[in-house]
């Protein structure tokens, strides 16, 4: 094979790159191609489609449940993006430096990144629960009567961004202490001798030079909250009076409550779309903060 060229080469690289193809064939492209087929019908999975060609993207223009929806996911990412972002800096930040048992305290927050969203919202539904949760009861201790969390339109959303933020913070948080380790610390060196403080470093040193790893961690922290549904399904079903109802909850329930398929798949397409946008848009600007040295 070494030095071969040719149709010889192409052949045996294409065979053992075979299986591979096929898998990403059939189970990723056909499927991507077959959905956006599927917008240009009406199929409730009982008959027969129906061509209606851009009529289920006419529907949800003018359906205030996927613009109330889109609102929600919109608030959601407002809520958890900066929280998430700030704990695993802030953590990345304070494990960074030689404490005793710091291994410990990273494979206790990393924890929660490898458990199951169902499980992990469970137990933060307990928690949320205003008689019985261990939230209210430990504001009860300090004379602070606690909300109806899961139960309450102003409150069911804020409490979903505070379980996603618990249960990613252990993954930005690996993600920025990668990062930390990557200056050198001649740097700190340098600065400390010239009288710079903790705060001036952070900000003239720490913070420039970790823009790469903060850019990687906002574009997948961004893409993952466009797609917020498993918290939302298990803890509120997108209750209360549709609080916590977002994009992709609102897909599932056209698919496998109406029977729309093509509405839904009408649905993941725009929702496609915005993610493409916000992350096109991002890669533009990023040469104007991101530094790599």
């Amino acid at each position: 094979m070494v030095g071969d060229r040719g149709w010889r080469k192409a052949t045996v690289v294409l065979l053992f790159l075979l299986p591979s193809l096929a898998g990403l064939l059939l189970f990723s492209i056909l499927p991507i191609l077959a959905s956006l087929v599927l917008t240009l019908f009406d199929w409730n999975l009982l008959r027969p489609p129906r061509f209606v060609g851009l009529a289920n993207f006419q529907s949800l223009a003018f359906d205030d449940t996927f613009w109330q929806a889109l609102l929600h996911t919109l608030g959601f990412i407002g809520g958890y993006l900066p929280l998430a972002v700030a704990a695993g800096l802030g953590l990345a930040l304070v494990l960074d430096r030689p404490l005793p048992g710091r291994a410990i305290f990273r494979v206790a927050l990393f924890t929660p990144v490898v458990s199951a969203w169902v499980a992990v919202a469970l137990v933060w539904k307990w928690i949320f629960n205003p008689i019985y949760g261990l939230l209210n009861y430990l504001l009860g201790l300090v004379g602070i009567t606690g909300p109806q969390w899961l139960f309450d339109p102003a409150w069911a959303m804020p409490a979903v961004v505070l379980t996603s933020v618990w249960k990613d913070m252990g993954f930005l948080m690996v993600m920025f202490l990668a990062g930390l380790q990557g200056i050198p610390r001649e740097y700190y060196e340098a600065a400390a001798t010239d009288g710079a403080s903790a705060l001036r470093r952070f900000w003239h040193i720490t913070l420039p030079l970790l823009t790469p790893t903060l850019f990687f961690a906002v574009v997948i922290s961004l893409i993952n909250s466009f797609q917020v549904f498993d918290q939302v399904w298990v803890m509120t079903g997108g209750g209360p009076a549709g609080a916590t109802s977002v994009l992709v909850e609102q897909i599932v329930k056209a698919a496998f409550n109406f029977g729309k398929m093509g509405y839904a798949a009408a649905l993941s397409w725009v929702l496609f779309g915005l993610v493409f946008a916000v992350t096109a848009v991002q890669l533009a600007v990023q040469r104007r903060w991101v530094i790599y040295d």
